[in-house]
């Protein structure tokens, strides 16, 4: 039994604020998101999302018997990058190495590609975050190289991992 990908609602707030408050899943995001994280931070992501340009941006709630889980998203690139996108994602820690995650990314590439012009999704997890690399080597994608101190988290350089899947490879 695997995991669906549809619309956020903001009936899921209160799954969302509760899965993202959690300092395991933010130090291995991009900074931004506050701590601890609210239902009132919930609502105003899933305003903004609801709100994107469809063209720009997918993103999706990742749910199992239809409760919010964690989320996926791909953000269309600009300019000459318009038809590579970056590929962003998490679960709630309940729902770690399950298959969850694997499944999630699968998901929403086969939907970017069935739906989209675009041909590449890439995403760039720190190198430590073994188990991130990990969902994206199972869903196809391959290592193109590692970006040296390429970020600094919580005060520390970090490397990232540049993964791609490109459009007909993996499929």
């Amino acid at each position: 039994m695997g995991c669906a990908l549809r619309s956020w609602r903001l009936a899921d707030s209160a799954a969302l604020a509760s899965n993202l408050n959690n300092r395991k899943i933010l130090d291995n995001l991009r900074d931004g998101l506050p701590f601890p994280y609210t239902q009132a931070d919930a609502e105003a992501f899933i305003r903004d999302m609801l709100s994107a340009d469809p063209e720009k941006t997918f993103a999706f709630a990742v749910t199992l018997d239809g409760e919010a889980i964690g989320s996926v998203g791909v953000t269309r690139g600009e300019n000459i990058h318009f038809r590579t996108a970056e590929l962003g994602y998490y679960l709630g820690e309940p729902y770690w190495g399950r298959g969850f995650a694997t499944d999630a990314v699968r998901q929403v590439c086969a939907y970017v590609f069935a739906h989209t012009d675009i041909v590449r999704i890439y995403a760039e997890p720190f190198s430590r975050n073994a188990a991130s690399c990990r969902v994206l080597e199972k869903a196809g994608f391959r290592l193109e190289g590692v970006l040296r101190s390429a970020a600094c988290k919580n005060g520390k350089l970090e490397d990232m991992k540049m993964y791609a899947l490109v459009k007909g490879e993996s499929e």
